[in-house]
């Protein structure tokens, strides 16, 4: 069993056993077919990995591991808000006919301010800092920005992130208001798993916990018949993750400089809709 599988398994089952159910309220979230898409949840989940004893994708469900890395580059690296930039589909119930999300996600990271160092978008900051300060209690970013929110086609969920360098190790913490669990939440712990081990190695530091941090973590009504299958499903080791480490410069990663050696897991035997 790999460790994101049995956190995976712990959340879920406690949300299905000691959650809130959302049935009573006039709920934003629709289905395809215009129903009320309903949730159970539970408020404020933290889970830690530990990314020097393995890699935290889950087995139980395969993980589209590619389509998740080429997401947080768009975000991260190309700092775009346009889903043209995107190689996979699922930000298109968001976009408008441009292939714009808004002021969102990128967008955010994008935008340059004066320090005494020079210019410096969100990310270049922490490139500086993780290398020319690495022992900065100031080393985040943050994408939930209350004037901008009016013009985002979706609020950010995974909105922010503080890094810190400890004995020559990234630590990562991850901030999500909210979070699918079964769609979403081992997308997110892989992309930013790999975000900070990108950003070790261009730093020249050693990799270390990444802690997510889940606000609002949530069950949609119409996953649950495929969660409990996913429970039945054989669970096995975690792969390794190898990173081309030629690489030093952050915006010369590409999706091909990321293997996973020897991922075994079950795919999906049904496709989830995702509520919008």
């Amino acid at each position: 069993m790999s460790l994101a599988d049995k956190i995976f398994i712990d959340n879920c089952n406690e949300i299905l056993t000691n959650g809130a159910w959302d049935t009573e309220f006039n709920v934003r979230p629709k289905w395809h077919d215009g129903t009320p898409a309903h949730t159970v949840k539970k408020f404020g989940i933290v889970n830690r990995y530990d990314l020097q004893k393995e890699f935290p994708i889950l087995t139980i469900r395969k993980t589209f591991f590619k389509s998740a890395i080429d997401e947080i580059l768009w975000i991260w690296q190309k700092k775009s808000n346009n889903v043209n930039d995107l190689k996979s589909h699922i930000w298109d119930s968001w976009a408008d006919e441009t292939g714009s999300i808004g002021k969102a996600y990128g967008y955010q990271l994008s935008v340059k301010n004066k320090y005494p160092e020079g210019e410096f978008d969100q990310v270049d900051r922490v490139l500086f800092d993780l290398k020319n300060n690495p022992n900065s209690r100031r080393i985040m970013t943050n994408i939930y920005n209350f004037a901008d929110l009016h013009e985002m086609h979706l609020y950010p969920c995974a909105y922010s992130m503080t890094f810190n360098v400890e004995n020559g190790k990234l630590n990562g913490i991850l901030n999500q208001r909210s979070n699918d669990m079964v769609v979403a939440n081992n997308w997110n712990v892989c992309q930013y798993a790999v975000l900070l081990m990108m950003l070790a190695q261009v730093s020249n530091l050693q990799v270390g916990e990444l802690i997510h941090v889940i606000a609002d973590a949530h069950i949609y009504d119409r996953h649950i018949p495929t969660l409990k299958k996913m429970f039945e499903n054989p669970q096995y080791d975690a792969p390794i993750l190898k990173i081309n480490p030629n690489v030093k410069n952050f915006y010369d990663f590409t999706v091909e400089d990321f293997e996973l050696v020897d991922y075994k897991s079950t795919p999906l035997d049904t496709k989830l809709e995702v509520a919008v």
